[in-house]
């Protein structure tokens, strides 16, 4: 049976959000398949105001564009019982047009292709019946990581471009769209099948400056069951570039980071239930002492399945003490997770530290094809001595399947900070309402 085309909208978005490019297949038999990737987005951007983080940009308006292309094989070949080898090599071309992003971390000027994909990695099969089908995935190379929401790590997607420190970050544009999420060396072992006690055991090394070159070993337990996942994780940086690192960054050398998380309907259908707690034990590189910094949500959420249009209204509040290291963080479900408001999330701050937020969102879907959602933002700092991110964004979005393989996601929000970059916060020149758009295409082969 044939994926209605709202299920075919949903994949393709989570697609963009995972970097999962879709395949068209070049060879394929019994044993053996061979696709070949393409995944192509572009966005039109304009802020009406700017912001301060990179500390290049005066008082005005940013107009921009952002695009990349990845490109690639993949393949798997059954073993003849042994299980299932698999792969990918692939290309990435991205790069930013116009004036850069309103936060001034790209100036328009960035172009780069350089090799995203490079993995291989075997599964199980039934090889190890107790422990499910493909209970054992051994995988390495240049790949996607993410763990339980993206609450912690959602792939290594920070893309600064050279409007920072001389372009001593430049990962080549497309800040925005995030083009680049691989982290750059790893090796996983993932136990346990789809259901039932499974576990994951990570090194992960980042080659990313503006993550301070990081490099950690995450570990997993998690129990998945209809009703929802419950799951532990367990992070250690084992070392940092310091020489790109920020004074958070510095810290994060051997900084343990635990977390318990949950996610599911408790076995009721139109309910959505999530939520994560994290404590992190920091030392200070100068004096050798020690911090606990902290970050939680939670959410809950419901679907009115037989109602016309199927609504989806959702709360959320999430809270990030004020020295907290926000990670590998990155898109999960949609909108909001984990970048709060378009604005805020991207360009303005807070960026998930120093800051408690309320967040509500609403979703229907007229067409099968078609979902149009509001979503509702209510910053509020904790230690405004830090600076002050106070401020409330309401964005409005359509997810549009025009086909199978093209998705056009248009956003406009509105940003209203409490203060002003001269007053304390980040918006440069004054504290008027910002009116943000963007349109953004996604095409998938």
């Amino acid at each position: 049976m044939s994926k209605s085309p709202l299920l075919r909208l949903s994949t393709l978005a989570l697609l963009i959000a995972a970097s999962n490019a879709g395949a068209y297949e070049l060879y394929a038999d019994d044993d053996a398949h061979l696709n070949a990737n393409i995944e192509a987005v572009f966005g039109i951007f304009h802020s009406q105001e700017n912001y301060i983080p990179s500390g290049t940009l005066s008082e005005g308006s940013s107009s921009w564009r952002e695009g990349y292309i990845k490109y690639g094989l993949s393949f798997d070949q059954g073993l003849g019982g042994a299980g299932t080898t698999y792969g990918a090599f692939g290309f990435l071309s991205s790069g930013t047009w116009g004036d850069g992003d309103a936060a001034g971390f790209s100036d328009g000027s960035e172009r780069t292709t350089k090799i995203e994909d490079a993995s291989l990695g075997w599964r199980s099969g039934n090889l190890f019946s107790a422990l499910g089908e493909d209970g054992v995935d051994v995988s390495f190379g240049r790949q996607n990581i993410m763990v339980g929401d993206g609450f912690l790590i959602n792939g290594d997607s920070l893309n600064l471009g050279t409007g920072v420190a001389d372009g001593e970050f430049n990962r080549g544009g497309a800040y925005y769209l995030a083009a680049r999420k691989n982290f750059d060396e790893t090796a996983v072992l993932r136990l346990g099948g789809k259901e039932g006690w499974r576990s994951d055991l990570m090194w992960l090394k980042s080659d990313n400056r503006a993550q301070a070159r990081s490099e950690l070993y995450v570990g997993t337990l998690e129990h998945v069951a209809e009703a929802g996942t419950v799951g532990l994780t367990y992070i250690d940086v084992t070392d940092v570039d310091e020489e790109f690192a920020s004074p958070i960054q510095l810290d994060r050398k051997d900084m343990k980071t635990y977390s318990l998380r949950a996610q599911g309907n408790a076995g009721v259908e139109n309910l959505f239930l999530s939520g994560e707690y994290v404590w992190q034990d920091k030392k200070d590189v100068d004096d050798g002492s020690s911090s606990d910094e902290k970050a939680w949500y939670l959410e809950a959420g419901w679907t009115f399945k037989d109602a016309i249009w199927t609504p989806s209204v959702s709360y959320r509040y999430s809270r990030f003490s004020e020295n907290y290291d926000t990670l590998f963080y990155g898109l999960s479900r949609g909108y909001g997770t984990w970048f709060q408001g378009e604005v805020a999330g991207n360009y303005a701050g807070p960026f998930n530290s120093n800051t408690a937020v309320h967040h509500l969102a609403f979703k229907v879907s007229p067409l099968e094809n078609l979902s149009l959602g509001v979503l509702w933002f209510d910053f509020n700092t904790l230690d405004k001595d830090l600076g002050n991110t106070d401020g409330k964004e309401l964005d409005l979005y359509a997810e549009w399947g025009v086909t199978e393989n093209l998705l056009v996601m248009p956003v406009i929000g509105i940003y209203q900070p409490d203060k002003s970059a001269e007053q304390g916060g980040t918006q440069l020149g004054n504290d008027d309402r910002n009116l943000y758009s963007q349109l953004v295409f996604a095409f998938m082969f």
